[in-house]
């Protein structure tokens, strides 16, 4: 299909004045021909892979940014569940942690996911292992990012593992409380996680993928959002829908562009490209502006889930007609600090901890990035981490959990990350305590909709 020349001057427009960009060039390795008895050997055999595998991604990105004028703000990786590792060497995790960390610094990239377990329906001792080491692991490093799946709509919930998380979450927050509780901020866990997810902190590279691959994340909540502003106030739902729809097509386009032309010159298969509204703290460059550009007075109110239902639809629909290597999480993330229009919200009072667990019912992932106050104890974490994964195991969808708890600070106060985190309020959470249920343990089964063989 030739390109026009109105086509490339849109392009251009988006990029200059509506935060158009490519989100993260994430490069997937997998890791399993590293495992060894001897932990020590295995985290050589790693950092030896890691460092010769992705020794050109981020120079590639920043040529590719540069020749076709398309911004590209982070180059990533994403490497085998560590836990099946650990579960051939034991030992001390956290020496995985450092070796990524150690790596992934060597060779540039912003951030490294996938000191990761997956535990829906059970734990293998170096699952337990890793899931009991991640506070420190992220305490001791800088870009590692870690996630924990404890939960699918084939296998029910691992209440075992959803116990264990909300420890690991509360003390990953206190043994990073004098950096904002950094810790908990690269900790993600999920209810049907995806094998090719570009983005962190819930990156990992799954088994059923290649040795190499490149996937690619897309976003463009400002582009969106003006599309949706010049249809003006008059124009029916079911057009608004349609724009969105042509616009995340276009936007997929670029990423598909970028992502094949990565995976060329570093010589891997193309992966996925990830159409996902993933919000920044920039001046319009929101989820929750889309949302009320399409007529609601604030995010969160009357109408915020119908609306988000439509953005998120729209969006994978455009993906769709625009590539056929469209996976990850693609629609609307709703993460609370790293959205200026959601965290406006929040401090009117108008978005709370309850609509954004609805919302999560319709859009991609979850509870996200949701600062919660400090004395938060572990068995309510469990509770809002089994209360997010039964919305995905029940819908067969992605949900997920982000939660930060604020150590020494109540609701209305501020925890400010900066960068991509961004900042936000603490939000009140109920304090009735869940502790005989999350006590319980063992696992919820998996729903009648999970027999479809």
């Amino acid at each position: 299909m030739p390109i026009r020349s109105d086509n490339i001057l849109e392009t251009i427009r988006m990029i200059e004045e509506e935060c158009l960009d490519i989100r993260t060039v994430t490069m997937g390795i997998s890791l399993l021909d590293c495992a060894d008895t001897d932990i020590d050997r295995s985290c050589d055999k790693i950092y030896q892979k890691i460092t010769s595998a992705a020794r050109d991604l981020v120079k590639t990105a920043k040529d590719i940014s540069r020749e076709y004028g398309i911004p590209i703000i982070n180059e990533r990786i994403s490497v085998t569940p560590i836990s099946l590792l650990a579960s051939v060497s034991g030992g001390d995790c956290v020496k995985y942690a450092k070796t990524l960390d150690r790596a992934a610094k060597a060779v540039g990239v912003n951030f490294i996911g996938g000191y990761s377990a997956l535990v829906q329906k059970g734990m293998t001792e170096g699952d337990r292992l890793l899931i009991e080491s991640i506070p420190e692991a992220l305490a001791c490093t800088d870009i590692v990012c870690s996630s924990v799946n404890i939960g699918s709509t084939k296998a029910g919930i691992n209440m075992d593992a959803v116990k264990l998380m909300g420890q690991a979450v509360r003390k990953a927050a206190e043994l990073t409380a004098d950096d904002n509780c950094s810790g908990a901020a690269k900790l993600v866990v999920f209810c049907n996680a995806v094998e090719d997810n570009p983005f962190m902190a819930g990156a990992f590279h799954g088994i059923s993928e290649p040795d190499i691959v490149i996937n690619v994340g897309v976003s463009g909540p400002g582009v969106v959002r003006n599309a949706v502003r010049e249809a003006g106030k008059d124009a029916p739902m079911d057009e608004i829908a349609e724009i969105i729809k042509k616009t995340a097509f276009k936007v997929t386009r670029m990423g598909q562009l970028v992502g094949k032309e990565a995976a060329r010159r570093l010589n891997v298969p193309f992966g996925i490209v990830d159409l996902s509204l993933a919000p920044t703290p920039a001046v319009g460059d929101s989820v929750a502006q889309i949302l009320e550009e399409i007529g609601l007075e604030t995010c969160g109110g009357p109408g915020t889930t119908a609306c988000l239902a439509m953005l998120n639809d729209a969006v994978k629909k455009g993906g769709i007609m625009a590539s056929g290597n469209v996976g990850g999480l693609s629609g609307a993330f709703i993460p609370v600090s790293e959205d200026a229009g959601m965290i406006a919200a929040t401090e009117k009072g108008v978005l709370k901890i309850e609509k954004l667990e609805a919302m999560t019912a319709v859009c991609s992932v979850g509870l996200d990035m949701i600062i919660i106050p400090g004395d938060t104890t572990a068995e309510t974490i469990s509770a809002i981490i089994a209360d997010e994964a039964a919305i995905g195991m029940i819908n067969s969808k992605t949900t997920a959990c982000r939660l930060i708890p604020a150590i020494g600070r109540d609701a209305g106060e501020r925890l400010v990350f900066g960068g991509l985190l961004g900042e936000g309020p603490v939000m009140p959470v109920e304090k009735v305590s869940p502790g005989v249920m999350i006590n319980r343990g063992g696992r919820i089964p998996s729903p009648i909709q999970s027999l479809k063989n």
